[in-house]
């Protein structure tokens, strides 16, 4: 093999050598020592007396140099070193020079006098840099992932990764319960995302599909008296995607028997408390808060609120309805309302021009427009001043404690509408206020949810979590005759804006799953034919039951600090759903088609 310069380089086996020590574990107390280190060239700085190789594998870098009166062969040899080649160098360890110390890195008060080098393996030219900053695409760097993961900020992710979930199983352990394996192969129960299929070819015509989640299988191992069962388990749902979404994901799965909703909020919020304690050094303040799934939408516009900040959207429909502006009288007529937050000494940072960006972006999530307001003394900057009373104007910077220097952001619209336009405002303006802090944890439970909701496209009701949620024993009677009033026994838990993880207590009799299923418009025979294996199951002794799944990625995303959860998937899709690396998904061979009985027309 030969390269540029045509010369002659020669690939080397590892033979008798033995890897002594990793590249970030060498200190001062192995100086004298003989060592053999093994990795990937990092970086090559040629002095023409002196070589020196920052020799990199995961656990850090070590210095080597070679010189040619320790070693004329192994200097030879690495005049023709690259980045990126794979070596093994045995030396001695020696302290650096005095003032020569690299005090960034571990190891930088030592070195390794090369004695003898073996070239394990060369490289082409690397995509991007794998050393220093980012500076490919990220279709490019998905593409040559493998070459990504080499960076060592990025393998630092995956070593938390493993430690978060090593702890969540010991947590687990100590309390109990049971890791339960569960099919991946399944039956498809289409309420909910849509499911990926997998034809049989044993069962011609006929479909697996891949779980969204174990939700029977571990309602059915509380029925076989498991009692405590969790899984670190892959799930696959076919929808769009984005940051926070891959089409296969990782959740911690729970369930337990013959519990209520606190004690199974209790395990989570002991674990999260623990976690936290353990992995980042934070302790998080406990209980962990509770908001209503009404208290949420009203006062931040979001079932996920982001509680590292205040500006909590205000009603102020009252005040504006008594105003003479037509659009918020017309919309407060019509049953909506106007909700309004407040940006504590915004006003002299946005212009009209910025005023108008930001409407855009009320716009964009459903909104008809924007009205804002700066509030300055005795009066208001804004084109709806005129419209207000003296009075009006008094009472609505009472509602908002507002006072001069403040922008106020209103949005007329439905309550559905005002609620999510407005919500989405406050992080964009707490984004740019600069009112999120780094490094800052705030979790909140969100309970009491509607049980059904009712889907406009589809004509009828579709469960808001899903369709094994039980109902608020109180609203059982409004089942049939008012779906959309009934409170499900479902909790999420939320972090910094971030549905973290969701369960509830689940329907553990066959009647009432049976009553759930008529809600949701699904007949008898239907029913039977989706969910007949565990209408049966019910019916063998079934004890209540309730449960939870953890979202592993969004948390260990938010705890490397990562802005989306494809940094902390190993080998991740994009949002197309596709994979640059394999180029999956493809077409595959017509006989394999054939063989599954399946005729494809495009």
């Amino acid at each position: 093999m030969k390269d540029k310069q045509n010369e002659t380089i020669t690939i080397d086996s590892l033979g008798e050598w033995k890897r002594t020590h990793n590249c970030g574990t060498l200190r001062q107390q192995h100086v004298g020592q003989e060592v053999i280190l093994m990795g990937w060239v990092n970086r090559r700085r040629d002095l023409g007396n002196l070589i020196f190789i920052d020799l990199r594998d995961r656990e850090g870098i070590t210095q080597v140099v070679f010189d040619p009166q320790v070693n004329a062969t192994a200097h030879e040899r690495a005049h023709v070193l690259r980045n990126e080649w794979v070596l093994a160098v045995k030396g001695t360890v020696v302290p650096r020079l005095e003032g020569q110390e690299n005090r960034d890195l571990p190891t930088g008060e030592i070195e390794i006098k090369a004695e003898e080098v073996k070239l394990l393996n060369q490289t082409e030219t690397p995509p991007f840099q794998v050393d220093g900053a980012v500076d490919a695409s990220e279709s490019l760097r998905l593409k040559y992932r493998y070459l990504e993961l080499r960076r060592p900020q990025i393998f630092e992710n995956f070593r938390k990764r493993h430690a978060i979930a090593s702890f969540i199983r010991a947590y687990l352990d100590e309390r109990d319960f049971i890791e339960v394996e569960t099919p991946v192969l399944t039956k498809s129960t289409p309420e909910g995302a849509r499911d990926y299929l997998v034809p049989s070819r044993i069962n011609r015509g006929m479909f697996y599909a891949l779980p969204q989640s174990p939700q029977l299988f571990k309602q059915l191992l509380m029925i076989a008296g498991f009692d405590r069962y969790y899984q670190v388990v892959r799930c696959f749902r076919d929808e769009d995607l984005r940051a926070d979404r891959q089409p296969e994901f990782t959740q911690v799965d729970l369930e337990m028997a013959f519990v209520d909703e606190k004690t199974v909020m209790d395990i989570f919020e002991g674990m999260m408390g623990a976690l936290f304690s353990k992995i980042m050094g934070r302790e998080i303040p406990a209980p962990i808060p509770h908001l209503t799934y009404q208290d949420a939408m009203d006062r931040f516009g979001t079932d996920r609120p982001d509680l590292r900040f205040a500006m909590e959207l205000k009603n102020i429909t009252d005040i504006a309805e008594q105003s003479d502006f037509k659009v918020f009288k017309g919309v407060v007529a019509a049953g909506g309302m106007v909700k309004a937050i407040c940006v504590k000494n915004a006003a002299a940072d946005y212009s009209r021009k910025a005023l108008d960006e930001i409407s855009l972006m009320a716009t964009a999530n459903g909104a008809k427009g924007l009205a804002w307001i700066k509030v300055a003394e005795d009066k208001w900057q804004s084109p709806l001043a005129k419209f207000f009373s003296d009075e009006a104007r008094l009472s609505l910077n009472g509602r908002l404690d507002a006072v001069p220097g403040d922008l106020i952001l209103m949005v007329a619209d439905q309550p559905a509408i005002a609620n999510a336009a407005l919500g989405a405002l406050r992080l964009e303006m707490a984004r740019r206020e600069g009112l999120i802090k780094e490094g800052e944890y705030a979790f909140v439970w969100v309970t009491d949810f509607p049980l059904l909701e009712y889907d406009e496209a589809d004509g009828r009701f579709v469960a808001v979590h899903h369709p094994f949620t039980a109902p608020v024993e109180e609203d059982l009677a409004l089942l049939l005759e008012h779906p959309g009033k009934v409170r499900g026994r479902a909790y999420d838990l939320v972090l910094n804006g971030s549905e973290i993880g969701g369960g509830s207590i689940r329907i553990h009799n066959a009647a009432t799953q049976e009553a759930v299923f008529e809600a949701l418009g699904i007949s008898s025979e239907e029913a039977r034919s989706k969910f007949g294996f565990l209408i049966d199951a019910l019916k063998h002794g079934a004890p209540p039951h309730g449960g939870m799944a953890l979202g592993f990625d969004r948390l260990v995303a938010i705890m490397t600090g990562v802005s989306s959860i494809r940094e902390i998937i190993a080998f991740p899709k994009t949002t197309s759903g596709t994979c640059p690396l394999t180029e999956a998904p493809s077409r595959v061979d017509p006989g394999q088609l054939k063989e599954l009985g399946l005729n494809i027309n495009l």
